[in-house]
């Protein structure tokens, strides 16, 4: 029998490189993708597994780049899809040009919710697919300085529960949502905040991207329909929950406002 096949997004570092080498370890062949050359030297770690394993550069802000993505299964069932490739932005929204806050938008949702609306069809055709999407516990909080980010998070976290219930008759089928809190990847660096207290790169507040990347792939393979990775992103989901808005952007200040990093 073939080796079954997985597609991992964002994979040249981070938390989708750590899903690669999980899905490749397990013996998936697998189809990496970034918006970065680098994807091309990633690949050839996940290769020591001995699975078939493709990368592709594109950009998956746009839907061309999710078609170039397909392409490249060459018509294989895709057996799992971690949707992990996300765009961070830091400081004050209205000092954001509108070309990198909609670039954003675009990588977070709108690429990200056409790969899914083109696998799913397919999983749910076949009855069969397990599905993992990286939203955050910042989908929780009003995001003071990154206002735009967190807002994108929370449609993907309210987005997967709604889609996991319209399918919910497809028993073969699972979405499992992934919701860390800060991790130890180039996110912050990309995204402008190394100045911020979230993004001081002193800071030991993140979390290792294999933990998180270890969460997520085994509660997509008992059928979890959601997971928060880490004590600390659990408690401030059980807070999201019950404390006011007003309070949660002020701590979400705390963290993300410029200039508060300690380093």
């Amino acid at each position: 029998m073939p080796n079954k096949l997985a597609i991992v997004t964002g994979a040249s570092t981070g938390i989708g490189f750590e899903l690669a080498t999980l899905a490749a370890k397990d013996g998936y062949d697998v189809i990496v993708v970034a918006n970065e050359p680098l994807i091309d030297a990633a690949a050839q770690d996940f290769k020591q597994f001995g699975t078939q394993v493709t990368s592709v550069e594109a950009d998956l802000a746009t839907l061309e780049g999710v078609d170039t993505l397909l392409a490249a299964t060459n018509g294989r069932p895709v057996d799992v899809l971690c949707a992990n490739a996300g765009k961070g932005l830091g400081h004050a929204f209205l000092d954001q040009r509108v070309e990198d806050w909609r670039r954003v938008i675009d990588t977070n949702i709108t690429g990200t919710i056409y790969l899914l609306q083109k696998v799913l069809k397919e999983m749910v055709a076949r009855g069969e697919g397990k599905v993992l999407v990286t939203g955050s516990i910042a989908g929780y909080l009003p995001g003071s300085f990154q206002a735009v980010y967190n807002s994108t998070k929370s449609f993907v976290d309210y987005f997967t529960d709604a889609i996991r219930d319209e399918i919910k008759e497809t028993k073969g089928v699972t979405i499992t949502t992934l919701k860390p809190g800060p991790v130890d990847t180039e996110f912050f660096a990309r995204g402008d905040m190394l100045d911020t207290s979230v993004g001081d790169p002193e800071s030991d507040s993140r979390r290792d991207p294999a933990l998180v990347a270890k969460d997520g792939w085994d509660a997509m393979n008992r059928g979890d329909e959601s997971i928060f990775s880490g004590l600390s992103v659990k408690v401030q989901g059980m807070l999201a929950n019950v404390l006011p808005a007003k309070v949660l952007a002020a701590m979400h200040r705390n963290m993300a406002e410029p200039g508060t990093a300690k380093g």
